[in-house]
């Protein structure tokens, strides 16, 4: 398998929906990319294909432009149709092994992890990093586990067998103590950027 190599996961944007973005989807995305993030996933709830892929569509042409990859939540064939640098999916949809045999080699793939049982069975010859979490109370994502804390997400940090990247409930001071664990290979935040009025900033104050 021809995988990526070196993923650029330091500073990791999640989106939230584009009504959710206070400055709108696209400047947001871009606002964020000036202050400093490395990688960009897509997610939404929106029922719709049609607005899904005019969103990443539009999100694509910009992040190629600047060399930032961009991830697709759950949608392979979203992924697939846009030519997105590769795809993010959950332990409710589909196994890793069928998203890897969709996506093909060359693709990034990432899993969500919530507990050991889940980290341990993760596949480092099918899955290139693992969003672990929540680290801290999240409102970005309904029914989300029980958040983990800093020591929590560390011990299961420590059982990864690729590079692990914190989400849930992450401001720039939380930030800090993550990384200061040295287990963590990035940062990922919805809310923190997105909801704020200045994506920019916000994106500056994680690194």
């Amino acid at each position: 398998m021809n995988r990526p190599q070196g993923l650029p996961l330091h500073l990791y944007l999640v989106t939230d929906e584009a009504s959710k973005c206070a400055n709108g989807l696209l400047p947001t995305v871009q606002q964020a990319v000036a202050g400093g993030v490395t990688i960009v996933q897509y997610r939404s709830t929106c029922p719709h294909y049609a607005t899904l892929l005019a969103e990443a569509t539009a999100l694509h042409d910009f992040l190629r432009s600047v060399g930032i990859p961009l991830i697709i939540n759950n949608r392979i064939d979203l992924a697939l149709e846009i030519d997105a640098e590769g795809a993010h999916i959950g332990q409710s949809d589909m196994p890793p092994t069928d998203a890897r045999r969709l996506l093909g080699a060359d693709k990034i793939l990432g899993l969500s992890v919530s507990n050991e049982e889940q980290m341990r069975a993760v596949d480092a010859s099918v899955v290139d990093y693992v969003g672990c979490g929540p680290v801290f109370p999240t409102i970005s994502k309904l029914n989300a586990p029980k958040d983990l804390g800093v020591d929590g997400w560390a011990k299961l940090a420590r059982l990864s067998p690729v590079p692990v990247v914190a989400i849930g409930g992450i401001d720039a001071t939380r930030a800090r103590a993550i990384r200061a664990t040295g287990l963590c290979a990035g940062i990922a935040v919805v809310s923190a950027i997105c909801s704020s009025p200045n994506p920019k900033a916000a994106a500056r104050s994680l690194l």
